[in-house]
This record gives C-alpha cells, structure tokens and sequence, in this order.
C-alpha cells in the first residue's frame, strides 16, 4: 500500500450487533466516544441495530412484522386529514 493515502485515525475500531450481541473488528476513521474490550484489547466501539449476522437476507431467516397492526395505527392517526369526496 502506498504510504500516506490513509487518515491519521485510520485504526481497527469492534462494530456491535446489538440486535445479537455480535462483535466484529475491521479498520474505520468513524468517530466515537465508547470503547469495548475483545480479547484482551480495548477497542472504540460502534453500535449496530443491524448487520450480516442479524438480517434476513444473509440469515435466510425473517421476522415477523406486525404490519397489520403498524397500518392501522397509522390510519387511524392521519384519517382526520382525509379528504372527504362530493
């Protein structure tokens, strides 16, 4: 690689799945403020609500979504803003 390409704060930063608790390690300039240990090592931590090892598509496996329930609410909510027809 060549020398100097890469930010000063290009280092291994723990991303954290927190929808499974799955940590994994890869190189990052992202800013953050926590940190985590793995392995014995302190890393800066960044908190995932999702990753591979969590959605659906690289899983196979699908959650079951109560959409039925989300329209509704949402129905319900906005039908005082409906235009009423003549």
């Amino acid at each position: 690689m060549k020398k100097g390409i890469h930010p000063e704060n290009y280092r291994l930063i723990a991303f954290k799945d927190m929808s499974n608790d799955d940590v994994f390690l890869t190189k990052s300039t992202a800013q953050t403020k926590e940190t985590i240990e793995v392995d014995g090592t302190e890393y800066p931590l960044i908190k995932l609500e999702i990753s591979r090892t969590s959605h659906p598509f690289y899983t196979g496996k699908t959650k079951l979504v109560d959409s039925a329930g989300r329209i509704d609410k949402f129905k319900n909510k906005y039908k005082k803003f409906k235009k009423e027809e003549k």
